[in-house]
Order: C-alpha cells, then structure tokens, then sequence
C-alpha cells in the first residue's frame, strides 16, 4: 500500500471512490474514472466530446485536448500544449505552451513550464516544473519493459508497462531533468537541473 495522502495532502477527496487504489492503478485506470467524474459535474463547467472545461479556465489557441479530460477553475493551458487524454487538472494550474500530458493528475497551483512531458503520474500540489523537464512512463531503452517502483525500501512490481511518477506537494523539478518510469518523490523534493533520477535499475 502506498498512501498518495502521506504524499499530496488530502488527494484521496479527488477520487473518493478510489481512494484504496495504488499510483499506478489510478493513472491506468484514469480515462474511466475521468468520464464517471465528468457526468457528475456542474453548470459551470462546459462539456464537449468528454471533455470539461471550467468557465474561469484560459485555454490558449492551438491547444489539442483528447477526452476524457477535466480542466479545472483557475486553470491555465498555453499555445499548443497537448492532452492525450486521461488527464486532471484541479485547481489554478499552470500548463505552459508546447507542454504533452498524458494519463495524470495534476494537483493544485501547480505549474508545468513550457516543453514539458508528463506521463502517467500523479503530480502534487505546489510543484514546478522547469521547462524541459519529463516524467518519463516507459522503459523504451530496457528488453524488460514491466516498471517497478521503491517504496519504504521495498521493491514493488506495478505489473504494467507504463507509470511515469508520484511527486510529493511542493518539489521543485529543474529545467531538462527527467524522472525515469516509476520514480517516487516525497514532499519538497528537489531534482537538479539535468538530473536523472533512477530509483530502481535492472540490467537491461
């Protein structure tokens, strides 16, 4: 068991009825629960092909959005960012132009700065990315493509093939740093600029 909670402060009222699912449960999981949200939510949001848009959110021209997605109050999304589809975003967050999202949530007062890929994870609230910056979902590299994640200094299998990260409330990701599939950060973690972080290596 891995409590999202212990890492982004009271994520579980997000998804109530999924509260006792792992990371990597919930992003593969995430296009059903997104569609089950949205038929539940309110006239102020505005709802086209599954997707939810909030009437204070700002979406900027040539911005692609693949339901189901939820784009929440306060929200920004730059030119040309990119939703795949399967993607949350709470509250006031900042997604900066040419960024690709993909499988997340993406916690309040976050900001994703430009040219940035998220995949498959669950980003805390207050967190920056700088520009250039992944949260990689999938071991193109590895013969073995199943990704296991550290947790508690204990290995856990997540069986798939595809889970990006879960970053802690108020960490800082510099600019071109990436985080392999299945990293773990917890509260105010801080990546430098260009680093890799590879929290379980297997021979390839």
């Amino acid at each position: 068991m891995i409590p999202i909670d212990n890492f982004i402060e009271d994520f579980s009222s997000l998804l109530p009825n999924h509260g006792n699912l792992l990371p990597w449960e919930i992003t593969n999981n995430l296009k059903n629960i997104l569609s089950g949200i949205i038929t539940n939510l309110g006239a102020e949001f505005t709802i086209n092909d599954n997707v939810a848009v909030h009437q204070t959110a700002v979406i900027e021209q040539g911005v692609v959005l693949k339901g189901p997605a939820i784009i929440g109050p306060h929200c920004f999304v730059g030119a040309h960012a990119y939703f795949r589809e399967g993607v949350f975003l709470t509250d006031s967050v900042r997604i900066g132009p040419g960024c690709e999202i993909k499988n997340s949530i993406i916690c309040a007062n976050t900001a994703i700065a430009h040219f940035n890929y998220i995949g498959n994870s669950i980003i805390g609230r207050q967190v920056n990315f700088e520009a250039g910056s992944i949260a990689a979902n999938h071991y193109n590299e590895r013969a073995i493509k199943n990704i296991s994640v550290v947790y508690d200094s204990r290995i856990i299998n997540t069986g798939s093939d595809k889970f990006g990260s879960l970053v802690g409330d108020y960490s800082r990701i510099g600019a071109n740093a990436v985080l392999s599939p299945g990293t773990i950060l917890s509260k105010n973690s801080v990546v430098k600029r260009l680093e890799l972080v590879e929290q379980h290596k297997i021979d390839s």
